[in-house]
């Protein structure tokens, strides 16, 4: 028998439990259950997409909102305006994600959770009836600014699996963003304007053709109601002994009465996140990635809907609906199959390398792909849709798994608060600066350099080429082995 099984039953038996420490319920349930909970897979794939569906799903009729508030002076100035309100939200969650990990770490993951999710119930439904330019603007920030649900949900995935399937639920945390990215545009594209494309069940003059925006809206503000329900019975993962919040490997150090392990536990808790350069380089390439995917997710919904002699395809907010459900629909079997075996295969750095660099050239691909028609043009945008959606999602994923082992607990929300904070001021930028650069590009279609669409995508693929370099040595760090990573 070898050493390491001979170990494995001293540490069980050592093992003592409190009996009033919800981390120390769910810890337990982990070493009696082996396998993955479908239910805890379910409860964060929702959470998750709860909080960003509205994120997206406003891209398709954007455009068409901005014209109806008549603050653009032209058609091409559309987009400008179109970039303030996408960047609103992510502005609201830059100034508060650091605030709400701290209190998920403080308080538990649970009700940072019920709270983001009932702020999508509040928030989205009232931005949904907006009836001007800065309405619009305010209800999105004030969403961003309560909707903190994202980043203790990836601290809640990490903690709620055992180690070897924490790929799985760090991948479901993704899985639903990605979905969210491309399922919240298409209810945005097929729903909005209710009384123009399905007039026999929503007839004008009547509150759908007054709001004429609301009613994706409501859909996802009364699906985000279902979520906040579930998440009341949902187990908490944060330890509690005696009063005082302990990671768990700390827990784990005291069970087994390890005193090197304790010791370099306090070594590490006094160390400050910002010193930790294996997470924080992994945070900025992941503010890169993810100005890049929102820059890319305005520009092509946009892009979609504009006139072929502005570079755009002319598609219609069904059109755009249709290319993404089937990109989310992809999206979703890939991650929930293919990634996790590819992740142990290349590991999460390597994967993440290899999709982005073949990202690049499928990208520039796009003004080419608006030269086709009919079922060709559908054929090509959708392969394309797809194929640039899974490489986003495997990226993200790997830098969530990157930077939630290079954390213990006791900082794992905090941490996530860094880099939702951190990411969402890129992404604050992203609408406003691809808005700006796609109003910019409609203007210079005739040029001789990179004429319209094209230096669009080109700028795109700039961000991308700068986000690949740093997931290489010198740049990317990693985390050193511990003594308790090496006695598990």
């Amino acid at each position: 028998m070898s050493v390491d099984h001979m170990r494995e039953p001293l540490l069980k038996k050592n093992r003592h439990y409190y009996q009033d420490c919800p981390g120390c319920k769910v810890e337990r349930a982990k070493e009696l259950n082996q396998g993955v909970s479908v239910t805890n897979l379910l409860i964060i794939w929702m959470v998750v997409l709860s909080s960003t569906l509205p994120a997206s799903s406003l891209f398709p009729f954007l455009y068409f909102m901005i014209r109806d508030f008549k603050i653009a002076k032209s058609e091409a100035d559309i987009s400008y305006y179109a970039g303030y309100v996408g960047s609103s939200f992510m502005l609201g969650r830059t100034l508060t994600s650091v605030l709400w990990g701290m209190v998920s770490d403080r308080y538990g993951r649970k009700p940072v959770m019920v709270i983001g999710v009932f702020a999508v119930v509040i928030f989205n439904t009232l931005f949904g009836i907006s009836t001007s330019f800065w309405m619009a603007v305010i209800t999105r920030f004030l969403l961003g600014c309560l909707n903190g649900a994202i980043g203790p949900t990836k601290a809640y995935a990490t903690e709620i699996f055992r180690e070897e399937h924490q790929a799985l639920g760090l991948s479901t945390v993704s899985v639903a963003w990605g979905t969210g990215l491309i399922i919240g545009p298409a209810l945005g594209g097929y729903l909005a304007q209710p009384a123009e494309k399905y007039p026999h069940i929503f007839p004008k003059g009547s509150f759908w053709d007054k709001y004429p925006y609301s009613l994706p809206s409501f859909i996802i503000s009364a699906v985000s109601l279902i979520v906040v329900i579930a998440c009341l019975w949902i187990p908490e993962t944060l330890h509690k002994h005696n009063g005082n919040n302990v990671s768990t490997d700390d827990a784990e150090a005291l069970e087994n009465g390890s005193n090197n392990v304790d010791k370099e536990k306090t070594v590490q808790k006094n160390e400050s996140l910002f010193m930790n350069w294996p997470l924080m380089s992994s945070i900025i390439a992941y503010c890169v990635f993810s100005l890049h995917d929102i820059a890319y997710q305005e520009v092509f919904s946009l892009w979609c809907v504009s006139p072929p002699s502005l570079g755009g395809m002319n598609f219609s907010t069904d059109d755009v609906g249709n290319v993404l459900a089937i990109s989310g629909l992809a999206l979703v079997i890939y991650q929930l199959t293919l990634y996790q075996y590819m992740e142990k295969a290349c590991g999460p750095v390597g994967i993440a390398r290899i999709t982005g660099i073949f990202s690049i050239p499928l990208l520039q691909s796009y003004p080419f792909i608006a030269m086709l028609s009919g079922i060709t043009l559908y054929i090509f945008i959708s392969i394309a849709s797809i194929l640039k959606n899974i490489i986003a999602v495997t990226i993200t994923t790997s830098l969530f798994l990157i930077q939630n082992r290079a954390v213990e607990q006791d900082q794992r929300g905090a941490a996530n608060g860094i880099s939702m904070t951190a990411m969402s001021l890129f992404k604050a930028i992203g609408p406003a600066a691809g808005g700006t650069i796609l109003t910019w590009s409609q203007k210079r279609t005739d040029a001789s350099f990179l004429p319209g669409s094209h230096v669009v995508f080109f700028f795109l693929n700039v961000v991308e080429g700068i986000g690949i370099l740093m997931m290489f040595k010198p740049f990317l760090g990693e985390k050193k082995k511990t003594l308790s990573d090496q006695l598990h």
